[in-house]
């Protein structure tokens, strides 16, 4: 790091009034790594929050304003225990990735090309041995392996030397310190007893070793690069560079120099770059990010576009209501962030047997060596036996039996339009054994519809509907949405609190109040509104309602599979939530509930062992996602109700809330497995090589086998529906 860069210009101010700066660490390779590192940096003075994304290496550090911190001691903390920090930038950081994954390939087939011919000429010694083979022979083939082995194992095994290095030199240990040791004493007494005219050696040993770890770790960093290719697609999303309007002139200006208020013109084919509400112009986008659906949405002036949605047909101006980190796309992917560095419970107590297993390690080795050696073994056979401890007893398996089933699971939830806001969701969502649902926004979509709309008079209903584009009114807005052509009709007149009128060849027509429109009022029905529609001698009563999410009964049948208790808890009046309690088939329902009062039942059913799943929207439920044993809302809940929720869920769809119980659930399952998985091979692996009945080459097989067992475990947590 070049002492002449301030770091002090990356620190950006957050919305709690704390500075926050982003790293990116070299060096990272287990779950201690990330402990030392947190923990190291939260003894700096001022520190309010530390997170390391181990996903893509991302130190996020957070501490109060005026606090007597600075930055640059952040790097020199990292630098103290061995790992080098610089700045954050989301390219150079894929750059980095990109180059550690060719760097790992080429180490992986230096090892694979020298295992191969090194056993080759083991498989040639084994099998001389048990025939005519000379001394003299054996020892060519020995000195052959030599030549091949030292140099492969020098530069295949730069990424566990380099890593084990800088623990020790920072007077700490990781898992890559007794894998180094472990090949380095076995490729060193291979070259003495090849020296010594020996029978047998270990360069096959070390070699293989090498090469399974690598394939592990191969695996591993191209599991982290595709999850990160998950977040990385939003920033693809996102716009570069923007065209501001400053009266008639066309500036165009980077997209961080956006600011609310700012009129910007969209061309065909390019990102929106802000969100923000249409002055002018008619287009197609795809907004498939928010909405979760691929078909186009037609645009009309007054509509409201999101930043990253691609703009197909027309030129657009729009008026900017959120820009930078503000934006519905940011907001997203600072979840999604935030999701991926969180740390599970199981995590958590990973991450503290894999720091304590390391120590553990060398004594076990340190031990069973001198433990033989007081048996009266000789010290060659002392040595290969703690060195096969120190290879089957590595933490690899270990580490990796959350983080990997994490990693996955996050993904998949994400590609199932679900975003996790802390660190244990994905265990508390699998612990859960009752829902309860609000109705308005959550069982329904957000904004009302028109019922059944094709029972209307066509031609009348595309009138209506057209006439609506020039109405804000919320019943209006619903019309609005039949339009099939969105064009509104030339001259419409809106009259406050009243309607919308316009003339068509000289007939007027309106849309409003029965009132307005000339009409009498019918009795209205539990859960409906209606708007009035008049041209001429003709008319229309139309129905509005909140609709049920397009697969709410679906949702609902699926988590009634799963065994779940489902309940809605609604502000609502009884004869609103009734007909929707109704239709979803859901018994237990509750109307006028104020958030005290859902509060009080979310107490009651956990004081009787309930674990409930909360799923609402509104402000009024923010109070009852955050009383819940977990939670999840709408993206388009207010901001203060995903805050409190642990997680969001996109689009239209009530699919993604069965969805994300059956990954989570999965989750939990591979979670246990590869904990036992790791815990089994561990209390079986251990006693035979303390014994002396495993050699080096048959530790490497077995230990490089139980991360392998663990990874590809970890793999099913992408698993569609079951």
């Amino acid at each position: 790091m070049s002492a002449a860069l301030d770091l002090s210009l990356y620190a950006r101010p957050d919305p709690d009034g704390r500075l926050s700066l982003d790293l990116a660490v070299d060096g990272v390779t287990c779950g201690a790594c990330i402990g030392r590192i947190e923990g190291a940096v939260k003894q700096l003075p001022g520190i309010a929050e530390v997170r390391l994304n181990y996903t893509n290496r991302r130190l996020h550090v957070a501490w109060t304003q005026g606090a007597p911190l600075e930055p640059s001691r952040v790097i020199e903390t990292l630098e103290a225990n061995g790992y080098h920090g610089h700045p954050f930038v989301p390219l150079r950081a894929e750059q980095e990735e990109a180059a550690e994954a060719r760097r790992l390939t080429r180490c992986l087939a230096v090892a694979g090309f020298a295992a191969m011919n090194i056993m080759l000429l083991s498989v040639s010694v084994w099998s001389g041995n048990a025939s005519d083979m000379t001394p003299e022979t054996r020892d060519f083939f020995h000195w052959a392996s030599a030549l091949i082995a030292l140099p492969a194992a020098a530069y295949a095994g730069r990424p566990f030397f380099a890593s084990a290095w800088r623990a020790l030199k920072a007077r700490s240990t990781n898992m890559d310190v007794p894998i180094s040791i472990g090949v380095i004493l076995a490729l060193g007494m291979s070259v003495v007893e090849t020296a010594h005219h020996a029978r047998e050696t270990y360069f096959d040993s070390a070699i293989m070793l090498l090469f399974f770890l690598l394939i592990g770790r191969a695996l591993e960093h191209a599991m982290r690069r595709r999850t990160r290719a998950v977040a990385g697609n939003l920033a693809a999303l996102k716009a570069e560079i923007a065209h501001r309007l400053r009266g008639d002139e066309l500036v165009t200006v980077p997209v961080a120099a956006v600011r609310p208020g700012d009129r910007l013109l969209v061309k065909p084919g390019e990102r929106v770059p802000a969100d923000g509400r249409i002055e002018s112009g008619r287009s197609e986008i795809d907004e498939s990010l928010i909405t979760g659906e691929t078909a186009r949405r037609a645009l009309a002036p007054g509509d409201i576009v999101y930043a990253g949605s691609l703009n197909y047909a027309g030129a657009l101006t729009l008026a900017v209501t959120a820009a930078g980190g503000a934006t519905l796309i940011d907001e997203i992917e600072t979840l999604l962030e935030k999701a991926a560095s969180a740390k599970s419970r199981a995590m958590r107590l990973a991450d503290r047997a894999s720091r304590i297993y390391a120590p553990v390690v060398h004594v076990t080795a340190a031990l069973t060596c001198i433990g033989w050696l007081i048996a009266g073994a000789s010290l060659h056979d002392a040595l290969v036996t703690a060195i096969a401890v120190l290879i089957i007893t590595c933490p690899c398996a270990l580490a990796l039996a959350i983080p990997a089933v994490q990693v996955v699971a996050s993904g998949a939830l994400f590609r199932a339009n679900v975003i996790v806001n802390a660190g244990d969701t994905i265990e508390r969502l699998a612990e859960a054994d009752t829902v309860i649902f609000d109705k308005t926004g959550t069982l329904t979509l957000p904004e009302p519809r028109v019922v059944a709309p094709a029972s209307l008079d066509p031609e009348l209903m595309q009138i209506a509907a057209r006439l609506a584009l020039s109405s804000r009114h919320p019943l209006a807005v619903a019309v609005a949405r039949e339009a099939a052509a969105r064009v509104p009709l030339d001259g419409a007149v809106e009259e406050t609190g009243r309607g919308v009128r316009a003339l068509i060849d000289g007939i007027e027509v309106r849309l409003g109040s029965a009132t307005f429109c000339g009409l009498d009022e019918p009795a209205s029905l539990p859960g409906l509104s209606h708007i009035y529609f008049a041209y001429g001698s003709r008319s229309l009563a139309i129905a509005v309602a909140q609709s049920l999410r397009p697969d709410a009964v679906e949702t609902v049948a699926r988590l009634r599979a799963l065994g779940l208790d489902l309940r809605i808890l609604s502000g609502d009046r009884a004869e609103a939530v009734a007909p929707i309690a109704k239709t979803l088939g859901i018994g237990e329902w509750a109307a006028e509930m104020k958030p005290a009062d859902k509060i009080a039942m979310i107490d009651s059913l956990t004081h009787v062992g309930r674990r409930v799943l909360m799923v609402g929207d509104g402000l009024n439920d923010a109070p009852s996602l955050a009383a819940a044993h977990v939670s999840l809302s709408p993206i388009s809940a207010a901001d203060l109700t995903q805050a409190q929720a642990d997680a969001v869920f996109l689009g239209e769809r009530l699919g993604p809330v069965a969805d994300a119980v059956l990954t989570a659930r999965r989750a939990r399952r591979l979670m246990s497995e590869n904990l036992a998985l790791a815990v089994v091979y561990n209390a079986i692996a251990v006693p035979f090589a303390i014994a002396g009945f495993v050699t080096p080459l048959i530790a490497a097989l077995a230990m490089s086998g139980s991360s392998l067992m663990v990874t590809l475990n970890a793999l099913r947590a992408r698993g569609g529906r079951t």
